[in-house]
């Protein structure tokens, strides 16, 4: 089972760091994973519909007349009304979202946590190495690892055969 605290000590182990054994520990590491994981996973979470973190939710109305959108949302992606911050505006009685959400670390698919690995390796870089060098290697091999992900996750898909049609059946 995959852990917050794995996937910084990934991150370390790229900048040949020792791995951090808790969050609590009062290395700088474990105070750079702490205070970056949730906004740079998010970050990269939001970046792209990743399959494994699309969610469809369907809301109710609130007592103020509107649709609340959950705390584990991160992006919306497509919603019947108008999102204004938190909530949705629609005049339907219930509204479904197709929205990206916050995933726990353990359902982490190996293409993302790589990339995962490399991007906290990135925001790690300069204040525990101070080396611009090493920084731009990182981008590098992040943009590469980002565009492979996101290959791999939009072809990754299940297929949706269709079995009873008769235009198809026409032609054999």
């Amino acid at each position: 089972m995959l852990t917050k605290i794995d996937l910084c000590s990934m991150a370390l182990l790229k900048l040949g760091e020792k791995p951090i054994q808790s969050l609590t520990d009062d290395s700088v590491g474990a105070q750079l994973s702490r205070t970056l994981f949730e906004p740079v996973s998010d970050e990269v979470l939001s970046i792209h519909p990743w399959r494994f973190a699309t969610s469809d939710i369907t809301l109710t109305r609130n007592t103020d007349g509107d649709f609340l959108i959950p705390s584990d949302v991160l992006r919306v992606l497509s919603a019947n009304g108008r999102i204004v911050g938190n909530r949705i505006l629609s005049d339907c009685a219930s509204t479904t979202i197709s929205a990206i959400v916050r995933v726990a670390p353990d359902l982490y698919p190996a293409y993302y946590v790589s990339l995962l690995a490399t991007r906290l390796a990135m925001e790690f870089c300069v204040p525990l190495l101070g080396d611009q060098t090493i920084f731009r290697t990182l981008v590098a091999l992040y943009e590469t690892q980002l565009q492979t992900a996101k290959f791999i996750d939009s072809t990754t898909s299940v297929s949706n055969s269709i079995n009873d049609f008769s235009l198809i059946d026409a032609r054999f």
